[in-house]
């Protein structure tokens, strides 16, 4: 019902010219740079997205597109193409990044940017916010006794409630070591076993082959995004921050033979985040680092505090539309809250 309801107000959005209004109100009222933000390439469409944004912005790669943003323009400098640029970043690396994405780039000739998490390349583990999901479908017991209370997992409110325990865990983790222990932990008491299924696949990492041919074709760049993707600014230790942000650069630089620019913060709203972690992310020699907060960028835009609108393939495409030209900030907003926060995890 939500869905549809948003589709109706997208579209009012989008065939009264609102969304054309606010297109053009956006190339004329200064320069801007907008930044989608994707995870998944597949459960909707994504080639429907990826048209719609090809005709009607300037689809750059970000380091392309960044350095544009803060190089000063003189005043007689005029582009042949008025659009607004716009950049196109997958977070976390999925293995459907390669199967589906990288195969529209290629086809749509497309720059893409994507964000990896070095820690899980060919781990063969799920990301963690996926975890509780995987744990109780393949749990091999039908009851759990989890930090003494016991949860029958044939009980659908009491196995909701272990799923809600598991993500709070993982995702409120003081440090890396807590996360994969408690994980550990779970998989122990359910009894699961280490198998992966073909129904998996999707949502599993990329490998460094998938990675490696990505980066030849030149229609693929890479960024940071931490070595286990920790939500940084809930680390208990500060040394712990600055090896997640430093050791994935020097991992991805070793394997890519090439520098690495630009950082995506896990998560990435502003709680997630704090000063510190800025300052760590900045003294690590990246040049830029992109949020989740919503918005455009400016001229103006911190370099480190960018700010990217967050999209998702099973959008219609009219709501990514609205989303993208800016009348979409109210909602985009809401995704944000703690209500729903345990949806988006699940998502990326």
């Amino acid at each position: 019902m939500r869905k549809r309801i948003l589709m109706i107000i997208a579209g009012v959005m989008y065939y009264s010219g609102l969304v054309v209004l606010a297109r053009w109100w956006g190339r004329y009222a200064g320069r801007q740079l907008v930044i989608l933000n994707y995870h998944r390439a597949t459960g909707g469409d994504l080639q429907r997205h990826l048209l719609y944004l090809q005709k009607h912005y300037r689809i750059m790669h970000i380091e392309a597109a960044l350095e544009e943003l803060y190089t000063p323009q003189k005043k007689s400098h005029r582009k042949a193409d008025k659009r607004t640029p716009l950049v196109l970043t997958f977070d976390d690396g999925y293995r459907d990044n390669y199967t589906h994405a990288f195969k529209l780039a290629r086809d749509l000739q497309m720059p893409m940017s994507l964000y990896l998490v070095p820690g899980y390349v060919e781990s063969g583990a799920h990301f963690w916010w996926n975890e509780d999901r995987h744990l109780l479908q393949h749990a091999q017991v039908r009851e759990a006794e989890v930090e003494g209370q016991v949860y029958h997992l044939d009980n659908t409110q009491e196995r909701a409630a272990l799923a809600h325990l598991i993500t709070t865990r993982v995702y409120d983790a003081t440090s890396v070591a807590e996360r994969e222990e408690f994980l550990a932990s779970m998989r122990e008491t359910l009894a699961v076993p280490f198998l992966v299924s073909p129904e998996d696949g999707p949502a599993l990492p990329l490998t460094w082959q998938q990675i490696q041919e990505m980066e030849e074709s030149g229609w693929i760049s890479f960024g940071a995004h931490t070595m286990h993707h920790p939500i940084l600014g809930y680390l208990k230790a500060s040394e712990e921050v600055c090896r997640e942000i430093e050791t994935c650069r020097s991992v991805l630089e070793q394997r890519l033979g090439h520098p690495i620019r630009s950082f995506a913060y896990p998560v990435g709203q502003r709680q997630h985040i704090g000063e510190n972690v800025r300052q760590a992310v900045k003294l690590a020699g990246y040049d830029w680092a992109v949020t989740t907060n919503y918005g455009f960028n400016t001229p103006q835009t911190d370099p480190y505090m960018l700010q990217r609108v967050e999209v998702d393939v099973d959008q219609y495409w009219t709501v990514m539309a609205a989303e993208t030209a800016g009348l979409w900030g109210f909602f985009s907003r809401l995704r944000w809250l703690p209500i729903v926060r345990k949806y988006l995890i699940r998502s990326r």
